[in-house]
């Protein structure tokens, strides 16, 4: 798998194809899973890690799951090439920062992803654009049991499956929605969200972990409870939920549009206007303009740009993906410089 080839092209996930995909980017869900009688990582030796690697990897290759896939050893990739699955969602930080025998397994449409030997011995991932919970359980649930037919998984009928963390115990589930709120950030409604997630029991997180909250006016909102409830019921408890922050945001973007249509205007049209005659950008401030496109391009305001080339752009600006692009290591000068023009060939932008 050549990553040069990754960079110029997102996954299925960023398509822009999927139900409700003018706020939802995508659904993802992630079992976290052990195997009986290995011991869990944070106490395993090198020895105990290496053994499990190879073990892992040799087993899913065995695997049909009706699509290409191909395995990455990560200890044998430099941190460059680590760092760009991270932007891609693909691997954690902390699987791109260990340095002990670790690789992922990933879908060729980067629709499934499995980890191994992350904080847990397995970590079984599966993504989708737009809106498609139930779908997508039924996905990788697929992907689960086939898995189970090959390796042993340490499952206890009192807790359910056993995890390296106790608040992963149980379904070992994570069920999380991308979701793109910028008029409730505009109109300062989204601490309303927030304060309502949380008192549900759901987190709220940014594109990149909680550091990143609101940059680009992305979230990403997600389970926390795993123990107590059955996958069904999580799935179904969450997929209740999303709608109804969508029905929040639409119908502020509609009160906007039709009693202050300049503010949204102005914000969008900006944002084109120092896309289209930047030359030196940070990342951070290419997020938060590439927003106002995405916004502008829903709304009616911007034509021409496909929505599917705008959510590519939020992945292929950032660190990694410009120096893989551009075939080598980039100082963050050099970097801020690509990234300007880079958006500007993207997106036809020209400055008057």
């Amino acid at each position: 798998m050549e990553l040069t080839d990754l960079a110029e092209r997102a996954g299925e996930w960023l398509s822009g194809t999927g139900p409700e995909s003018d706020i939802v980017i995508s659904c993802r869900i992630r079992l976290a899973r052990n195997l009986r009688g290995f011991t869990f990582l944070t106490r395993a030796s090198d020895e105990e890690k290496k053994l499990l690697e190879q073990s892992i990897s040799g087993r899913l290759a065995e695997i049909d799951f009706g699509k290409k896939t191909t395995y990455l050893p990560l200890h044998e990739t430099d941190m460059l090439e680590r760092l760009f699955l991270v932007e891609r969602h693909l691997i954690s930080k902390e699987l791109a920062a260990a340095e002990s025998p670790r690789g992922v397994m990933l879908g060729d449409n980067e629709s499934l992803a499995i980890m191994v030997n992350e904080e847990d011995h397995l970590r079984i991932q599966a993504m989708r654009s737009g809106l498609e919970l139930s779908a997508l359980w039924n996905e990788i649930n697929g992907y689960d049991q086939a898995i189970e037919r090959k390796l042993d998984y340490a499952f206890s009928s009192q807790f359910g499956y056993l995890t390296s963390c106790p608040t992963n115990v149980g379904t070992g589930m994570r069920v999380s929605v991308m979701m793109h709120l910028p008029v409730l950030v505009m109109t300062k409604q989204i601490e309303k969200v927030f304060q309502a997630m949380n008192k549900i029991g759901l987190a709220v997180r940014g594109l990149y972990g909680e550091r990143t909250r609101g940059l680009g006016d992305f979230y990403q909102i997600s389970n926390q409870v795993t123990l107590g409830k059955d996958e069904e019921t999580i799935v179904h408890d969450l997929a209740e939920v999303i709608p109804k922050v969508m029905e929040y945001e639409r119908k502020w973007r509609e009160s906007l549009l039709k009693e202050n249509r300049a503010q949204l205007e102005d914000a969008v049209y900006r944002a084109q206007g120092l896309l289209s005659a930047a030359r030196v950008i940070s990342s951070e401030e290419t997020m938060n303009l590439l927003s106002s496109i995405r916004m502008g391009v829903n709304l009616g305001l911007i034509t021409g740009i496909p929505i599917a080339k705008v959510n590519e752009l939020f992945i292929q600006t950032q660190p990694a993906h410009l120096q893989i692009i551009e075939g080598r290591a980039l100082q963050p000068e050099e970097r801020d410089q690509l990234r300007a023009r880079f958006i500007r060939q993207r997106l036809d932008l020209k400055a008057d």
